[in-house]
């Protein structure tokens, strides 16, 4: 997979990407990213790309030049144009799969007070959002979505089975895992993930997924659709623990 990534502070990307599961990844030749710098393609001895916005107000906007100069010359034919804005859909799990199935992603990286609208109307596919927050530039954001959506990448984690497990993939936050040392302060490993007994373990993992997701986020177990076996987990855990 590809991803090209339009912004004007192209050296924040190379110590992420060089870094543990997506350097290795990149190594391998499982994806790639392609950082462009949107100044190289603004014209003038100072290549300037942002000026101030119509009707006032205050901060500086991108030019749409630069941009759609940068679009041009990087982007190829077919390919999502993807704007980091907080204005944009809500990145997700399930958004970072569907967006895994694409072979190639353009991200586009917004700084100062934003882009000029026109680049949003002609060139932008998809506008996302990894928060209900501000950020300075959508850099950050633009290396989670590269993050998250690798992590679905045949070969990427090694273990196929690896984001099958992990929180949001089947709508549940993942329960409390444990490794050496089995007492640390004060507290033991439950015993039993000590016995070796697997379908004990998968019960007593899923229903510390259930309990988990039902007291922190309510708005996602109201989504589930439970199982006989989830509801009766679901009692036993209460009746042992009433408080909670």
């Amino acid at each position: 997979m590809i991803f090209d990534v339009l912004t004007l502070l192209p050296e924040v990307f190379p110590p992420y990407l060089d870094a543990s599961i997506l350097g290795r990844a990149r190594a391998a030749g499982l994806l790639a990213v392609n950082v462009v710098n949107i100044r190289d393609h603004a014209e003038g001895k100072h290549r300037v790309c942002d000026d101030y916005p119509y009707g006032g107000g205050q901060g500086m906007l991108m030019k749409p030049e630069p941009v759609a100069a940068a679009l041009a010359a990087v982007r190829a034919p077919g390919e999502p144009v993807l704007l980091l804005s907080p204005q944009g859909d809500r990145f997700d799990d399930a958004m970072a799969r569907d967006l895994a199935r694409a072979p190639r992603l353009l991200l586009l990286c917004a700084r100062y007070e934003g882009l000029d609208e026109r680049v949003r109307t002609l060139h932008v596919t998809r506008e996302i959002s990894v928060g209900d927050y501000v950020l300075t530039g959508g850099e950050l954001a633009a290396l989670v979505v590269i993050d998250a959506v690798a992590r679905f990448l045949p070969g990427v984690l090694g273990n196929e089975a690896s984001p099958a497990g992990d929180t949001f993939a089947d709508g549940l936050l993942e329960g409390p895992q444990y490794t050496r040392p089995r007492s640390f302060g004060g507290l033991e490993v439950p015993q039993v993930l000590l016995e070796g007994n697997h379908e004990d373990i998968r019960r007593w993992r899923r229903t510390q997924a259930l309990v988990r997701t039902r007291a922190r986020r309510p708005d996602l177990f109201a989504k589930l659709a439970l199982t006989d076996e989830d509801r009766a987990l679901l009692a036993a855990a209460d009746a042992e623990d009433p408080a909670g």
